[in-house]
């Protein structure tokens, strides 16, 4: 049996590991008021005394627009602090599983973008991000550093949540439809950890991966597929949303500039390990059952 250390414990996939990683053993989840992420020595601290076979970094510096003024902080979180994490890893011999970004490129690219593909962030978070992945290359060891873009779930603040609600309180919405990617359920992330941690993956394998689920889409694609789902499941509140406008990235007022493609090829980890993802639709649809039997629960 496995001893498995999860930081981000209250986070989006961390939330999804804890279920899916329960069947290989022991499993200690740190939240940020556990593990101060922002002090090295307490990170290093809760690996030393636990003693994992593996640690998955799920905890991140998120707010991608709070980023671009505090850009200290996340680099901080995203890169030294994960520095820290692959440095005990590779000590006490555990493997290291870390999640990046679709934000560590700069979106110009016309294809999807493989792992040997140059990062270019165009943000501070895109940069603190990039960091990280820096830092467990250069210590190197057992590891898997794992891309991933447009994380969703039915727990905590993300696009497809606030979607949901805003389905139940507008009745027009302005969506950017210039942006292209893959929504990822972070149960899909989560079960595919899960099965990559079966494999006791060496030094052969470790190396940057992108996980995404098949197909693509935009924000306004998302949305739109969001609330069709909606209004054939109706449940909950009313859904008043009629008309949904298509907008161009400069219509949206941010002080971020995003990447405009977000697409990544995943034939690397299909390869390595024989593993791929779900198409997205029909992970949006599953995730919507797992709202729906929420729902239904508790009567709302």
């Amino acid at each position: 049996m496995k001893k498995i250390l999860i930081f981000g414990k209250n986070g989006q996939v961390a939330w999804e590991l804890q279920r899916s990683c329960a069947v290989l053993g022991e499993i200690r989840a740190c939240a940020s008021d556990e593990v101060n992420l922002e002090d090295n020595s307490q990170v290093a601290e809760v690996i030393r005394s636990y003693k994992p076979d593996y640690i998955i970094n799920a905890a991140a510096y998120t707010a991608v627009d709070k980023a671009e003024t505090d850009e200290e902080r996340a680099t901080q979180i995203n890169g030294t602090a994960v520095g820290v994490m692959a440095d005990e890893a590779k000590r006490s011999g555990a493997r290291f599983i870390h999640y990046s970004t679709d934000y560590v490129f700069d979106g110009q690219k016309e294809g999807a973008y493989t792992e040997k593909d140059v990062p270019n962030p165009l943000n501070a978070y895109g940069r603190s991000k990039l960091k990280g992945e820096q830092l467990i290359q250069e210590i190197g060891g057992e590891y898997l550093n794992l891309r991933v873009s447009w994380v969703y779930s039915n727990y905590g603040s993300n696009f497809y949540n606030t979607m949901k609600r805003l389905a139940t309180e507008k009745q027009e919405l302005s969506i950017v439809n210039d942006q292209w990617g893959a929504p990822t359920w972070s149960r899909n992330i989560a079960d595919l950890t899960a099965q990559i941690c079966t494999r006791d993956f060496g030094i052969a394998e470790s190396g940057i991966f992108h996980l995404a689920p098949k197909g693509e889409t935009t924000w306004f694609g998302f949305a739109s597929e969001i609330f069709s789902i909606m209004k054939r499941r109706s449940i909950g509140r009313p859904i008043i949303v009629k008309n949904i406008k298509p907008i161009l990235s400069s219509d949206y007022a941010s002080k971020t500039v995003r990447p405009q493609n977000s697409r990544m090829n995943c034939a690397k980890l299909q390869e390595c390990f024989g593993f791929s993802m779900p198409n997205w639709q029909d992970s949006l649809e599953d995730a919507y059952d797992e709202y729906y039997r929420i729902l239904e629960v508790y009567g709302l």
